[in-house]
């Protein structure tokens, strides 16, 4: 990594969604030059901001590239929702100059191994704890909005079973605690349990599912495994709506679900969707912090 471009950092924001719109507007306003890559759709963006989609221009004038998060959804193009163009993910490293660094959520190794043949640095801002810690936030107010939004009933006094007690996990539950609700948590370990309780949730054994998932009305997954299966599924009562947090395979048997007719969200990358300004300022912040740590090395 050349330290002294870090110094004096020159950003290319590629693709992505209204998050990505934010980081760049955000980054231009301070001060930085920022390119803005793809932002063809109709998007609010800063004077300050570089638009163009020359990426052999922009990234070769660039020392900090920012793709989104997720990075890719199909391994080959940019996720771009702000366009209507493919953007080749390879391109990212063929445009960088030696040296730079390429910052982006869930870079595949793949991607990463191919970068570091060229001489380019990588960094996953999504693996931060800082970006974790915060953006579990508007994750669990987006969890509980399609709560909301999906059922007849008010959120205080329903029972919530909250799986899983990792960063989303402990910010939901608190949450739905705060709003009235009877919320139980469900994990393996017991430490967990113990935390959990210790917080005025009830604790529960994920083993103990099948026997107990009868009894909620609201059931949210954040554990990325194969949790309701089709025995819990079908112990669930008929108004009962689930809501999965986790990140792809997911925690849900969903076409058990749909065979059952068990109501199911699959509510993947909702900062992104309920509060984009939000996740955006905390995508920024965090590669903000990279920079500065890198400059520190």
């Amino acid at each position: 990594m050349n330290k002294e471009l870090v110094k004096n950092p020159v950003f290319s924001v590629v693709g992505g969604d209204l998050r990505q719109a934010r980081l760049a507007n955000g980054l231009a306003e301070l001060g930085y030059t920022v390119y803005g890559l793809f932002f063809d759709l109709d998007v609010y963006v800063s004077e300050q901001l570089i638009c163009t989609d020359d990426m052999r221009e922009a990234l070769g004038k660039s020392n900090v590239i920012v793709l989104p998060l997720p990075a890719t959804l199909d391994g080959k193009t940019v996720n771009s929702m702000l366009s209507t163009r493919e953007i080749p993910l390879d391109d990212c490293i063929r445009f960088a100059g030696e040296g730079s660094l390429i910052t982006g959520g869930m870079l595949s190794e793949e991607f990463r191994q191919k970068a570091e043949e060229k001489g380019v640095c990588t960094e996953d801002y999504a693996k931060r704890e800082e970006f974790a810690v915060l953006n579990a936030v508007p994750t669990a107010e987006g969890a509980v909005a399609i709560a909301m939004a999906e059922r007849a009933s008010t959120v205080r006094g329903s029972r919530c079973l909250v799986a899983g007690y990792g960063r989303v996990g402990r910010r939901l539950a608190a949450l739905l605690k705060a709003m009235g609700a009877d919320v139980s948590v469900a994990a393996r370990r017991a430490g967990v349990l113990a935390e959990a309780a210790a917080e005025g949730m009830a604790p529960l054994q994920i083993s103990e599912l099948s026997a107990k998932a009868g009894g909620f009305e609201l059931l949210f997954n954040t554990v990325p495994a194969m949790i309701f299966t089709e025995d819990i599924l079908r112990s669930l009562k008929s108004d009962c709506l689930v809501i999965d947090l986790a990140s792809k395979p997911g925690g849900v048997d969903f076409e058990t679900a749909k065979q059952l007719g068990v109501r199911t969200v699959w509510a993947l990358s909702l900062p992104g969707k309920v509060a984009p300004i939000t996740a955006g300022d905390i995508i920024k912040d965090t590669v903000l912090n990279i920079l500065t740590e890198r400059r520190m090395k």
